[in-house]
């Protein structure tokens, strides 16, 4: 299959690693997507300071290999304090673009800090520095799991855009329906930037379940089946997620996605594989 490029923006999510081997690993997964001229790599950031350092290491070493990093910031359990100085940091190291969140409250942190939203978030980032920032923020297809209802979970995203957003990523997903309606829907409702589909290859059942359980995502019954199906055949479910998430791509490319976001979880070959086999 082929499906045109031109366009696009395509862009690969990593999280910081921890360990040298991790770093290691990372290094030869970026040197593998490369070839694939992303439009950015993101890296996503730890709330309560767990992985921010990894965050800034990570993009750094990214910009130093000549690609364009797009940190991820997360604002729930921080303080405008320490928003700034992050902002201040990536300003000063020529970071000009970044993932704008609200993530998640910490084990055992009982307030959200001085941010609620990822709007206020984005409001205080154009506040603190203007346009030097392209913004992106996540959109939820299937809904955000704490929206109180699809309206309200819509109009959480307009609040996004309204405050100075210039683009989003989606949420994974494995229904291309859900992604085509939640672009109608937010698109008569005046927003007008590009929502690019986060795209998850599915490397393991188990894990794609655990993830799936805590944000939300819906595993269609028909793929839970087969796979489970499969019992512990992970070449069997590694080429099956494959034909699955290959056909879903295809389908939001072919049905105008401004591009799409690839989940990498720190490792190259099944998002290759998909690539190639789309013909990009």
């Amino acid at each position: 299959m082929q499906t045109a490029v031109k366009d696009r923006t395509f862009s690969f999510e990593f999280f910081p690693p921890k360990t040298e081997e991790g770093k290691a690993k990372l290094r030869a997964t970026r040197k593998q997507l490369a070839q694939f001229n992303p439009h950015f790599f993101s890296c996503t950031f730890g709330a309560g300071g767990s992985t921010q350092e990894g965050t800034l290491a990570t993009v750094l070493e990214i910009k130093a290999e000549g690609h364009n990093a797009a940190p991820h910031i997360s604002c729930i359990g921080s303080t405008v304090a320490n928003i700034r100085d992050v902002l201040n940091q990536y300003q000063s190291n020529g970071i000009d673009h970044i993932v704008a969140l609200r993530g998640d409250l910490p084990s055992g942190m009982a307030v959200a800090g001085e941010f609620r939203y990822a709007s206020d978030l984005v409001a205080f980032i154009r506040k603190e520095t203007g346009d030097h920032f392209t913004i992106e923020v996540a959109a939820y297809p299937e809904y955000h799991p704490q929206a109180r209802s699809a309206l309200e979970n819509l109009k959480h995203f307009k609040l996004k855009v309204d405050a100075g957003a210039d683009a989003a990523i989606t949420q994974y997903f494995y229904n291309p329906d859900a992604y085509f309606h939640f672009v109608d829907q937010v698109t008569a409702m005046g927003v007008d930037i590009p929502i690019v589909p986060g795209i998850m290859p599915i490397a393991s059942f188990s894990q794609l379940a655990r993830f799936s359980d805590a944000c939300g995502a819906e595993i269609p019954r028909w793929i839970r089946n087969k796979m489970e199906g499969f019992g512990d055949d992970t070449a069997s479910i590694r080429a099956f997620g494959l034909d699955v998430v290959t056909d879903l791509a295809d389908r939001l490319l072919q049905g105008g996605a401004p591009g799409m976001h690839f989940y990498t979880l720190n490792s190259a070959g099944l998002c290759s594989t998909i690539w190639q086999r789309l013909g990009l």
